[in-house]
Order: C-alpha cells, then structure tokens, then sequence
C-alpha cells in the first residue's frame, strides 16, 4: 500500500466523482444515491436538489487538481480546506480503525467530498506523488486516474481504455 488506506480510499472517491462528468452518473438523486452507496460515503444527507448541485459543481474544481503544478494543487487543496472549515480528527467508525476526518458527519455532503478528497491530496502533495495522478493514456478518452500500483505502470481508466487498447495492439501485429 503506498498511502494509508483513508487516503487511497478518497483518492478513488475523488477520481471517481470527476469522472462523473465526462462518463455521466451524477444527473439525478438516485444516481447520486447510488454513487454515495458505492463509494462508501458515511454521514448525514439532505437528498435534494441542492445536495446533488453542489456535489456536481465540485467535479471541475477537483479536476484542475490533475491538470496542475504543485504550487496550483496546493493552492486548490487549501481553498478546499478552508472553504469547508475542515477542523482534522482521529475517528473509528463502520469497521474501519482510527482514520482522519475534518468534518462532522453533519456538514453537507459536498463539504464532505472536499474536505476528504483534499486530505488525501495533503498525503500526496507531501509525498512528492503528484506525479501519480494522470489522464487515460486512450486517445479518445480524458478521464482521470491515480495510478495506485507499485510500479507506476497504470496509464488507462477504469472505462476499458486499457481493454481497447490492447485489442487494437493486438489486431494490429496480427495485420503485419
């Protein structure tokens, strides 16, 4: 494991969230149910409109983060923080021993996507591992990813980027 599990675990929350926008997923509450249930995410919901609003205008924000120097993460990640009042923690819950958490499971859902996804960028930034968040290596696609594995070999999405690649590779040797 590269990050604590806490972080990882944010890492791909927020990488799925981004992608939200370019694969869809995040148009309606129940969709927006479904992604909180997958994701794992803990803590109070207000289930309306306005939860679903804010959640969606979170994505561009978090996505600059993969287009960005340092400095420019830094500086997205401390807005996060502090737009959100984050106020870190130790916390136990639902399984899981003692993590971070620097919002009350009360703050609004998309508070709480921030505050996590920029607490995990904190472990990153500090790592010297920006380097590890990069978009699908497919020409067709710009999804996000954080490359996770040991090697840093990871170059496609989630999507089948790396299936089709292959496949055309493939199809491709066998013409020659």
């Amino acid at each position: 494991m590269l990050f604590a599990h806490d972080t990882e675990v944010a890492l791909t929350a927020a990488t799925a969230l981004v992608n939200t926008a370019t694969n869809g997923g995040l148009d309606t509450l129940d969709e927006l149910d479904a992604f909180v249930e997958e994701q794992g995410w803990t803590g109070s919901r207000r289930r309306g409109r306005a939860e679903l609003a804010a959640v969606q205008a979170l994505r561009p924000t978090l996505r600059q983060i993969w287009f960005s120097d340092e400095d420019a993460v830094v500086g997205i990640v401390n807005g996060l923080l502090r737009d959100a009042g984050a106020l870190p923690q130790l916390v136990k819950h639902d399984g899981w021993d003692y993590h971070l958490h620097a919002t009350p499971s009360a703050a609004p859902l998309a508070d709480r996507m921030a505050v996590e996804a920029a607490m995990a960028l904190v472990d990153v930034v500090r790592s010297g591992e920006l380097d590890r968040l990069r978009i699908c290596a497919a020409d067709d696609c710009d999804d996000v990813l954080v490359d996770l594995s040991k090697n840093r070999s990871r170059r496609f999405c989630d999507q089948g980027c790396g299936n089709r690649a292959n496949v055309a590779a493939y199809r491709a040797r066998l013409r020659t």
